[in-house]
């Protein structure tokens, strides 16, 4: 039996990862699968005839990415940044916006009377949400995606509410075009803010996931800049500093006062205090001598340490403790699995439901706009998944 971690790419929601998880698990010899949402990871116990390039084939025939993590990579950085650049963009064109449909349209508030003509408002309108959706088109591409491979997502609802949204005002747009200067009561049957607000607001809430996300991967990564990136191994009698990664277990290296010690060793010669407070606390420095261990990221304090490798890498007590914070962010809590389980139906049964709702008030003789406005309420209100993303964004904020 083999356990390998992998990192896996293209996951957006609860649903995206429960679809992984289960085109995983239908791999021969694969006996269990975790997949976690907010650190795009993977962890897979598989056996023959399974390997790591079938699973991430299996992966990425259901529509992701996935390659085997290698154990001294540090978490990639979060998408802050990007998210929060994203969203300012939207922002930005989505005031001129809600200023034209809901200020000018609803409230009368005013305009030059040169803009103030139905087919240029409408045109404004169309323009401006168009740029706010070419900007989050992640979503429609993300959306179609799993939609293509059997398993729609909440992007997907997040598309079909906005593109519905936004195509229905075009169809009205070209009645105001048709119509001229007599068609200014359309204006309100235009959509194109509902449409912008909707992705603006999803993509708020994937800046704030995106926080989450960071903040552990900021204590991890603040864990591994703890070891330093080389060491100064003794070999053919003469110093050498090497990178971390061409250390390997029984090499003597040199500790000189004031450098980290870069892996777990034994105390060859030399006698020192070593500040072991990084990993265990202790705020005195620790008297060391021939014989007595050492542990990496630790500090030298004073003396000069001759010391053999009993441990590099992942093997370190330092790379132990990465692990299991590592791992605790990876599993699942009993709740998150419920909420896996809840998601494989919930966005097929939302779609039901929306169109159930769209039939319904077209039959009780409500307006095509007036039942796709409902419709698409229905979708958009369920985009978030609270369930399927409250549980692991709590365990990943304990866990940081």
């Amino acid at each position: 039996m083999k356990t390998e971690k992998f990192d896996v790419k293209g996951m957006s929601c609860a649903v995206c990862s429960g679809h992984v998880e289960r085109a995983v698990s239908a791999v021969e010899g694969v006996e269990s699968v975790s997949v976690s949402l907010l650190t795009n990871s993977m962890t897979v116990s598989f056996s023959e005839p399974a390997t790591a390039e079938g699973i991430c084939k299996a992966v990425k025939a259901a529509g992701y990415g996935a390659r085997p993590a290698k154990d001294s990579q540090k978490p990639e950085k979060g998408e802050t940044g990007k998210h929060v650049r994203i969203l300012i963009a939207s922002v930005l064109l989505l005031l001129p916006l809600m200023y034209i449909s809901m200020g000018h349209v609803m409230l009368s508030w005013p305009l030059p009377k040169w803009i103030a003509k139905p087919a240029l408002l409408a045109l404004i309108e169309g323009v401006l949400s168009l740029a706010v959706m070419v900007i989050n088109r992640r979503f429609f591409i993300n959306g179609a995606k799993s939609l293509i491979h059997r398993a729609p997502s909440m992007d997907t609802l997040v598309s079909l509410g906005s593109g519905a949204s936004w195509l229905y005002s075009v169809a009205v747009s070209v009645r105001i075009f048709i119509d001229g200067e007599h068609s200014a009561h359309l204006l309100h049957d235009l959509y194109f803010e509902s449409a912008a607000m909707i992705l603006t607001l999803i993509t708020l809430g994937k800046l704030l996931e995106a926080v989450s996300k960071g903040r552990t991967a900021s204590a991890v990564r603040a864990l591994m800049d703890l070891a330093p990136k080389t060491a100064r191994v003794i070999r053919d009698g003469a110093e050498t500093v090497i990178p971390i990664e061409e250390l390997v277990i029984g090499d003597l290296f040199s500790v000189r006062p004031g450098e980290s010690i870069p892996a777990d060793g034994v105390v060859v010669s030399g006698e020192s205090s070593v500040d072991e407070s990084a990993l265990t606390g202790e705020s005195l420095p620790i008297d060391k001598a021939e014989g007595s261990p050492v542990s990496a990221a630790t500090v030298n304090a004073n003396g000069h340490l001759v010391c053999r490798a009993t441990g590099v890498g992942g093997d370190t007590a330092l790379g132990r403790i990465i692990a299991l914070v590592e791992n605790a962010s990876a599993s699942k809590a009993p709740i998150a699995r419920l909420a896996d389980r809840v998601s494989r139906v919930f966005v097929p049964t939302v779609m039901a439901i929306a169109a159930v709702t769209f039939g319904i008030w077209l039959a009780a003789g409500e307006s095509f706009g007036f039942a796709l406005a409902r419709a698409v309420s229905v979708l958009v209100i369920s985009c978030p998944c609270a369930m399927g993303l409250a549980t692991p964004v709590a365990v990943m904020a304990g866990t940081g």
